[in-house]
């Protein structure tokens, strides 16, 4: 394996932006594209790593990476994220200064893996042991926020770490931006949870059911967010989280979900103010049984307000519109606060127990500059945080170029680029900035608009140059009709961004009703009380809390104060499209994000001054073949080498300089012009190896024949005497030599005759063998063919089979039959639903009862038993019996109850469930009887083709105060045998007995009556018909079937 000691060995495109020539946006384009296309997703500005998001897994991860990259010098490599994490690593270790990582990009680019894979890298590197790997997997396991800071011993190895939650982008709960998706752990723990747990949750699987969940984006390729939820488990447990506390957060994550759902209509009273009800408050009650909270607390709480001034207080009611916002604004203040309990629950598991002073390495995972279709105050703070970052790269990038040019002793030039700080300036100016003066709106009393904040802006920034608006002063934009008249214009550092001022008081404002703080803090829930102490009634302040403005801006200057302590370290992610899928690099949209991460800003800002720089031994060890002076060695200092091998390379000295320990190289043409000409170098060494190693390889062949031909020439005479000798006797040894061959060659005829008469006789013998072999294997061809085309139907009932053609398949063609019908059946039975399957053991169950016993089943066989022969749900004649019964109906019949007095029937209609039969009225509908099944003990039928049956009451039972039932129906064969089958599964009743008899007993109230069966002539088509013949005998005519 060729082993690399360069960046620029065999580099696809250019590996460092600096040294890309010419340096315009589309061969900086082309270079990513090029590089991506061959999975080198990886490419430096300098120090800066760029890093595309792949979308699929990559062989560059592995433990002998990590090997690779580890103690290596920045450049000497391809570039990696390794590379950077391994300097900074070794920076933090061996130099003793503080680091941070700082990971930017838009949603979808890579941060958190970027992220993930730095302190991975950190962990596989530094020290091992017990206490230090327990140290590393809680650290590797427990990074939510965007910002984190690792804390190290003086060997380089971790001892704890502390999350910071920076600039949580709360509005994503209920709003995600085109193409997005919530928050990751909603769709996990609907992916991932069990079905206890979510039953648990009163939640479902079902992503559509939630009004917050995106449903365009809710399923990523390559994202398994079921596994994903046991990983986050899975860590909760390794950090410290107990049980009963995961399950609590999990509760306040399908609080949040419910709350979504909860949707509000208008009513108006009658005085005409205008007032919100919930509509369906279902998922109102279950988020108050998850959270412990009275349900009418809350209710009142989402329709009316509370406003406390000194001792007055006054309720208003909300209209529609504010109880939509009371609602978002409650699952955005439960979900950030959940998330900040979280982040100080981790710290309390992983901060360093000590006091004294450790190396801090931060790993900061932040949004990119975000410019949308349409941009409010979430992308206007985020820009403003990019504006920071910006500045503070370009002055700690310019710091650096400096320091290393005061350290090699080269002088300074200033460099021009452009300074952000007028942008700054305008946004967070305590003064007459963007932020202060939308403070000062939301402060003041009286009437308080979006428009008004925008007149204010108009008036106090109309005449800044990097401020537009409609109504700015500033006259070029009144006939802008690019610029709406509620928004305003910002000049960023990464372009022009269109902010619409709609929201922006109230989202600065982030205000929560003091009423369901409160109603918050009621809750029994375990969290809820440390989530919202503002609740409590004790401890009621009347001080407006500080503006999400206020909070946002305070939060990055303690961020700039932290990044200003530490050497900084950057890795810009960038999306390669949208569909978030493999192999797919969109033009524009890598464009777009180029231009607002400002990466050819920082191009220009590092080849301002010098392009590339390289200590001078690597600097003399790679070029050191130009030159015949100092090739193949160089005996003195490697500075005096490298100023031999530029000057007879006639390279012009305003190209370069020498520090100290460096070579500064400033134009990259200078760089590639060095590496054609060692390329061609190369070559040329590699032809001059070549041709002296075959010289080499002939001299050496020519030697050892020359000493053989000396070795043979000296050995010639002393054998002549010695072949005169030999030459005499030659004619008796030719003549014994001619004997002996002829009887050899006699000997072998013989043997050769011999073998060949046998392999005759052999090949005779195979020859009929293999004809009648192969007239079988035609014979079965020909068999299997034929059988192919003339095989019985796929019904298992079918037992035709094909006639046997030859008597020696007469095995073969038993089992193919059975494995045929074995097989035809396995087909069968697959093809069963679970639906089919009922009905075919309710099927199987009648054969059982019935087969062979009662000449009325074979006619019922090919009958499908369909149950609900009424459609009572759905007939409206029935609409009052069926709301009377509250289980499934099993089977709906028509049947006619048998009179004793005349043996006349009466239509009734009889319904089945699995704990009663019911009798009713077929005209009204009214229930005339209710048997619990329990009552009946068994069930009597004649052995004939009529459809009379007697259903037997338990004596005693409230059910048998008027007596047996004797019924007739026309599916008697189904309603016995649902009957049978209902006291089969039922656990609590005892199974139903079926007597099967042409005369049996029916108790009539107090008397018992026999019920006989005869057959008689069949009479005009008329069924079975029951005659009285005395009070103690009922008998039943059934026609002889033919």
């Amino acid at each position: 394996m060729e082993v690399k000691t360069s960046l620029l060995d065999n580099m696809i495109g250019v590996g460092d932006m600096v040294l890309l020539e010419p340096l315009t946006a589309d061969s900086f384009l082309e270079n990513l594209r090029n590089r991506f296309d061959h999975n080198e997703i990886y490419t430096y500005i300098g120090s800066v790593v760029i890093s595309l998001n792949p979308y699929r897994s990559l062989p560059i991860y592995t433990p002998d990476k990590v090997e690779e990259y580890r103690n290596r010098n920045f450049y000497e490599l391809s570039p990696h994220i390794y590379a950077l994490a391994d300097e900074a690593y070794r920076s933090l270790r061996d130099q003793d200064k503080d680091q941070c990582i700082l990971i930017t990009g838009e949603s979808g680019a890579g941060k958190t893996e970027a992220s993930k894979l730095v302190m991975s890298y950190v962990a596989a590197v530094c020290g091992k042991g017990q206490e230090v790997n327990k140290v590393k997997e809680q650290l590797l396991q427990s990074n939510p926020g965007k910002y984190m800071d690792i804390e190290f011993d003086f060997k380089g190895d971790p001892l704890g770490g502390v999350i910071s939650n920076y600039l949580l982008e709360k509005s994503r709960v209920v709003k995600q931006p085109r193409g997005e998706r919530n928050f990751h752990i909603f769709y996990q723990l609907l992916s991932g949870a069990s079905d206890e747990t979510l039953k648990k949750l009163k939640l479902e699987r079902d992503f559509s059911k939630y009004n917050y969940l995106s449903l365009d984006s809710a399923a990523v390729n390559g994202l398994d967010d079921a596994a994903n939820f046991r990983t986050v488990r899975n860590a909760m447990q390794i950090v410290g989280f107990m049980e009963d506390e995961l399950h609590s957060v999990l509760e306040l994550v399908a609080a949040v979900l419910k709350l979504g759902n909860i949707e509000f209509k208008h009513e108006s009273r009658c005085n005409g103010i205008d007032e919100s009800r919930i509509k369906d408050k279902n998922d109102l009650k279950e988020m108050c049984e998850l959270l412990g909270i009275e349900q009418s607390v809350l209710e009142r709480a989402f329709s009316y307000r509370t406003v406390e001034a000194k001792l007055e207080k006054m309720s208003t009611t909300l209209n529609v519109a504010q109880a939509y916002c009371a609602r978002d604004a409650l699952a955005k203040n439960l979900y950030s606060r959940l998330f900040s309990w979280l982040v100080t629950r981790i710290n309390e598991s992983i901060k360093v127990r000590s006091n004294a002073r450790h190396k801090v390495m931060g790993v900061l995972d932040i949004y990119g500059f975000e410019i949308f279709e349409d941009n409010s105050f979430e992308q206007f703070v985020i820009n403003y945080c990019n504006e920071k970052l910006q500045q503070i790269f370009i002055e700690l990038t310019l710091r650096e170029e400096q320091e290393e040019y005061v350290r090699e002793g080269i002088e300074w030039t200033n460099i021009e680029y452009f300074n952000n700080a007028i942008i700054c300036d305008l946004i967070e100016n305590n003064q007459n900035g963007i932020l202060a003066m939308l403070d000062e709106e939301c402060l003041r009393p009286g009437t308080v608009t979006d428009e008004t904040f925008l007149d204010k802006l108009n008036t106090i920034c109309g005449e800044h140059q990097h401020f537009e608006s409609r109504l700015s002063k500033n006259s070029k934009f009144l006939t802008d009709h690019s610029l709406p008249h509620n928004c305003f214009r910002i000049q960023h550092y990464a372009g022009k961004v269109l902010y619409r001022v709609e929201g922006f008081v109230d989202k600065n404002n982030d205000l929560l009703y003091r009423d369901l703080s409160q109603a918050m803090f009621k809750a029994n829930h375990n969290l809820m009380k440390q989530l919202f102490p503002e609740g409590n009634p004790a401890k009621v302040n009347l001080k407006r809390p500080p503006t999400a403005g206020f909070q946002f801006k305070a939060s990055v200057g303690t961020l700039m104060k932290n990044l200003q302590t530490k050497n900084p370290n950057y890795i810009r992610c960038i999306k390669p499209n949208d569909k978030k899928t493999p192999h797919i690099f969109t033009d524009s949209l890598v464009r777009h994000q180029v231009s607002y991460l400002g990466l050819m800003e920082n191009v220009r800002v590092r080849r301002a001054g010098y392009a590339f720089r390289q200590p001078y031994e690597p600097c003399l060890e790679r070029y050191k073949m130009l030159c015949r002076r100092t090739w193949p060695h160089w005996r003195g200092p490697a500075r005096e080498g490298v100023e031999v091998l530029m000057g007879d390379l006639q390279v012009p000295h305003e190209e370069f300089s020498y520090g100290r320990s460096k070579i500064f190289i400033r134009n990259p043409r200078t760089l590639f012009f060095l590496e054609e000409r060692r390329r061609q170098c190369l070559r040329d060494l590699a032809t001059l190896i070549q041709k002296i190693y075959r010289g080499w390889k002939c001299c050496s062949r020519f030697l050892l024949l020359k000493k053989s031909q000396v070795v043979v020439a000296a050995w010639y005479p002393p054998t002549c005497n010695i072949v005169i000798k030999l030459t005499q006797c030659s004619s008796q040894a030719r003549k014994l030599l001619r004997e002996l061959k002829y009887q050899k060659k006699c000997e072998k005829a013989a043997t050769t005759i011999a073998a060949y008469w046998h392999g005759t006789q052999v090949i005779t013998m195979y020859i009929k063998r293999f004809t009648l072999h192969l007239t079988a294997c035609s014979q079965a061809q020909k068999y299997f063919l034929g059988l192919k085309s003339s095989l019985p139907s796929m019904s298992p009932i079918d037992k035709s089979w094909p006639v046997r053609p030859y008597v020696f398949l007469d095995g073969v063609h038993s089992e193919l039959r059975r494995i045929f019908h074995l097989w035809r059946c396995k087909k069968y039975r697959s093809e069963f639903t679970s639906e089919k399957k009922a009905v075919f053991e309710e099927k199987l169950e009648a054969s059982e009862l019935f087969k062979d016993k009662k000449t009325l089943y074979p006619s019922s066989v090919n009958q499908p038993f369909k149950g609900d022969y009424l459609e009572i749900s759905k007939n409206p004649k029935y609409q009052k019996l069926s709301s009377t019964v509250d289980e499934k109906v099993l089977l709906a019949d028509v049947v006619n109850k048998i009179n004793r007095a005349n043996g006349k029937g009466t239509a009734r209609i009889f319904l089945l469930t699995k704990k009663n039969f019911i009798l009713a009225d077929q005209k009204t509908g009214q229930v005339k009887a209710s048997v619990p099944l329990p009552d009946v003990t068994s069930v009597s039928v004649s052995t004939q083709s009529d459809g009379f049956f007697a259903l037997k009451l338990r004596e005693g039972s409230a059910s048998a105060v008027k007596g047996d039932f004797l019924l007739s129906s026309e599916h008697l064969i189904e309603l016995i045998t649902k009957l049978h089958h209902v006291g089969v599964t039922a656990a609590d009743q005892e199974q139903l007995n079926v007597d099967i008899s042409d005369e049996f007993l029916v108790q009539f109230k107090q008397d018992k009556v026999c019920v006989k069966f005869i057959q008689t002539p069949p009479k005009n088509g008329n069924g079975a018909s029951c005659k009285r013949r005395n009070n103690r005998l009922l008998e039943v005519s059934v026609p002889l079937t033919v």
